[in-house]
């Protein structure tokens, strides 16, 4: 059966893959890394694909309608997000009427966080939608893919929520089909990087935080930590950390470096790639052991230690993007961050003797914020000294603690969900803080990106890095080129977050 997996068509370079989506200020650009997981298993299953991602190889609506009805897929798996949600709904009823005329019927299933958070909201937006996969995805399109090929029931695949009616016809009943286990075992998922090569322009993609061009995978699925305001722990892969193999991961590193040349990097898009210290050493050993020699980025925490950072750096990471979202104690610990400050001040020296850059992630309108904690916020964030740092007024998806709670003090100021972005794609801040406007919210990252970045010592640290380093000079002007004319120009009209890449 022929299974046609879609990043839909939206705003040009609009990342929805990605924690935040939106068109980014830095440019960032993530790979549909879920997406392409759930492909390369199908494909494994015996079904034959096709991938498009729309947004990235800048694909109309009418392109990509073509190429599905030309590739004849009976299915059709749609990856959505909270600001686009509309978009991908109505989309996916374009495509049902322009294909639904000719032959048998295409199904058009959505899947991603948001349609995870609200599975029933989010199929009533369409009635030409014809179903949803909650949370992680991929044996439940498999075996979707399997039920329409063999003409069978779909309420025997777990994961789903359909349309109930009459055989043959939809009703307004909505049916669960009953939770669906996380996958245990990951190892049995292909290389998403065999996805990539197949079917992406590894040049379509860019983080800031990597060497251009570059390559996102990740190797394990859930999170232990429980950050409040983190969308894919709470509405996809869960809490229990699944890990795979240290060979499986290495042998996909070799297969990444035979087949993408050009790739000067490697993007580990774990919620926390050393959440397990011996583990994290463990790749990284073999990394070094079969000489595998490319520059690589990791997200991480500030409880790691300048022991296994010490391998890490050994073993090529350039980069790690650390959550150290708020200089004040009470803050970190409201939203559950489970760190203190002293760890932070600890990580930052630790990495700066290890020589591994960070990247630092800082966020405004917490419960209890008051303007003294937001400076101390900023505070922190220059005394650190970070390679780079986004500070921004904290985003809330459903499913997440932290959109309940903001729900529930009505700190939230719409309920359209396309307002979760600006005119022109970017972050838009759509909570307000007990006692702090939007508005001020905004001002005040405006204001601390431009104390951070306009330093005369940190404008010379670049300077200086750049002729050390010359691999960094195409990374900085690529992120730079984008991003200079909100650094000195400000905000949107609208009240925006400025989020960069997270």
């Amino acid at each position: 059966m022929r299974v046609t997996f879609l990043n839909p068509p939206f705003l040009k370079n609009f990342s929805r893959p990605q924690r935040s989506p939106a068109v980014t200020k830095s440019g960032t650009l993530y790979y549909p890394m879920w997406l392409a997981y759930a492909a390369g298993y199908t494909e494994a299953g015996g079904h034959a694909i096709d991938f498009i991602d729309a947004p990235a190889a800048s694909i109309s609506e009418d392109v990509v309608i073509e190429r599905i009805k030309k590739n004849g897929s009976r299915l059709v798996v749609v990856e959505t997000s909270t600001p686009s949600i509309y978009n991908d709904v109505n989309f996916s009823g374009k495509l049902k009427e322009k294909l639904g005329r000719e032959g048998e019927e295409v199904f058009v299933v959505l899947v991603g966080t948001h349609v995870s958070a609200l599975p029933e909201e989010s199929l009533r937006l369409n009635t030409a939608v014809d179903a949803v996969a909650r949370g992680e995805f991929d044996a439940t399109v498999r075996e979707l893919a399997d039920a329409l090929e063999a003409g069978q029931e779909l309420e025997s695949v777990a994961g789903l929520w359909i349309r109930k009616g009459e055989k043959g016809e939809k009703g307004d009943e909505i049916l669960h089909t009953g939770e669906r286990a996380p996958l245990a075992d990951i190892d049995q998922l292909p290389f998403v990087s065999s996805v990539y090569k197949k079917f992406l322009d590894p040049h379509h993609y860019f983080n800031p935080n990597a060497l251009f061009p570059m390559v996102t995978i990740t190797t394990s699925r859930g999170c232990p930590h429980r950050c409040f305001f983190c969308v894919y722990p709470q509405t996809m892969m869960g809490h229990k950390l699944r890990n795979r193999s240290v060979d499986n991961v290495v042998d996909e590193l070799e297969y990444i470096i035979a087949n993408f040349p050009e790739v000067k990097a490697i993007f580990f898009e774990d919620d926390t790639f050393p959440a397990n210290k011996k583990r994290c050493i463990a790749i990284c050993e073999e990394m070094i052991r079969r000489n595998i020699k490319i520059s690589w980025t990791a997200n991480a925490r500030v409880d790691l230690d300048q022991e296994t950072m010490l391998v890490m750096k050994k073993a090529g990471c350039r980069c790690l993007c650390v959550g150290f979202e708020s200089g004040n104690q009470q803050l970190l610990d409201t939203m559950k961050k489970g760190i203190t400050l002293e760890q932070s001040r600890t990580f930052m020296e630790a990495a700066r003797k290890t020589g591994i850059l960070i990247h630092g992630c800082f966020m405004v309108g917490l419960p209890g914020e008051t303007r003294d904690t937001m400076q101390e916020t900023l505070d922190l964030a220059i005394s650190l000294q970070p390679d780079a740092i986004q500070v921004y007024p904290v985003m809330v998806y459903p499913g997440t603690e932290a959109y309940a709670w903001y729900k529930q003090k009505n700190l939230i100021t719409s309920k359209d969900f396309s307002q979760w972005l600006t005119p022109s794609g970017l972050h838009n801040t759509v909570i307000q803080g007990e006692n702090l406007s939007a508005e001020e919210l905004v001002r005040f990252c405006d204001s601390a990106r431009k104390k951070f970045y306009l330093r005369p010592g940190y404008i010379l640290y670049k300077f200086i890095q750049m002729i050390r380093h010359p691999t960094e000079i195409r990374r900085t002007f690529k992120s730079v080129r984008t991003f200079a004319k909100y650094l000195f120009f400000g905000s949107d009209v609208q009240k925006e977050s400025l989020v960069q890449d997270s």
